[in-house]
């Protein structure tokens, strides 16, 4: 068994220190926008009734964890919006009220989280099925989900749809997720290339949704470490039908700065025709001793 000084250096080893912004844009083309977005920090907190000592009302842990999502509705007659916001506000009051987050996160428990957010995805697709039963003018309104929950050095990915998830580490952008996709599918299978993609007039048929009109069938998880200096890029398709995969890169190698890089790449998405709503969550991992401040 470690000593505590030893659980102390190590438990200092892996944390890290986030900081995170995300931005949501309507485009160039679409009247309403139909993404959401979420960046979230929990904690654990003791909130003090009485006591006979001069300290806070409240007292925070030092142990957090943090939360981001992105989700672009879809529907029409702003059927996708409501979509994508019964999708966040299932998802937090998951988070809220039924998940438990106080693990080991370099142990086996990382698979029981990634079932735990597998579980609030299909929450949230039974929550947006029963809305549209009951008002049969939203029948089909469904939404993407890609997610993701960091503690320490652990990062946890939940996705469906065609939202992504990228990992910018030592210089490279890493797509995390598979596009939920009818092309996606086809390129992965040899019966497209991709460079066929862009211009094939099924390329934005989508095979996977939370809500829709039938249950959620498959939900991409998988869990990875991350370090000090990586980011975390979670952003809607209204990003990366605008702007390829080099230049997110060449923005993020050129900003450290989430807020500034996510106008960066909402600027760029517009330049190029905006033809959607466009919704980018940037998160930078630092150092634990980091004296920037915290988000």
């Amino acid at each position: 068994m470690p000593s505590m000084d030893e659980a102390v250096a190590h438990q200092s080893r892996h944390a890290l220190t986030v900081k995170a912004f995300g931005v949501t844009d309507t485009g160039r083309v679409r009247p309403t926008n139909e993404d959401q977005f979420l960046c979230a920090e929990l904690t654990k907190t003791m909130r003090i009734w009485q006591t006979s000592l001069p300290d806070k009302k409240a007292q925070f842990g030092e142990e957090r964890g943090h939360l981001f999502l992105v989700a672009d509705g879809m529907g029409g007659a702003r059927a996708g919006e409501l979509a994508s916001a019964l999708a966040v506000a299932a998802i937090e009051q998951f988070t809220l009220n039924t998940f438990k987050w106080f693990f080991d996160a370099n142990g086996p428990e990382t698979q029981r989280v990634l079932a735990q957010f597998q579980t609030a995805v299909r929450q949230a697709d039974a929550r947006i099925l029963e809305e549209s039963t009951e008002h049969p003018e939203l029948r089909g309104m469904g939404t993407t989900m890609t997610m993701a929950f960091q503690l320490d050095a652990q990062l946890c990915i939940v996705h469906v749809g065609d939202s992504r998830a990228y990992l910018y580490a030592e210089g490279e952008l890493c797509q995390l997720t598979h596009d939920d996709t009818l092309m996606a599918n086809m390129v992965s299978r040899g019966e497209l290339r991709p460079d066929q993609v862009a211009q094939h007039r099924l390329r934005h048929v989508i095979t996977n949704v939370v809500g829709g009109t039938e249950a959620v069938v498959n939900i991409q998880a998988h869990a990875l470490d991350v370090r000090a200096g990586d980011r975390l890029v979670l952003c809607s398709d209204g990003l990366t039908e605008m702007v390829p995969d080099d230049l997110i890169a060449a923005v993020l190698r050129a900003d450290p700065e989430p807020e500034t890089a996510c106008a960066t790449l909402v600027a760029q998405a517009n330049d190029a025709g905006g033809r959607d709503n466009i919704t980018v969550v940037i998160v930078r991992f630092d150092p634990p001793d980091s004296d920037r401040e915290e988000t």
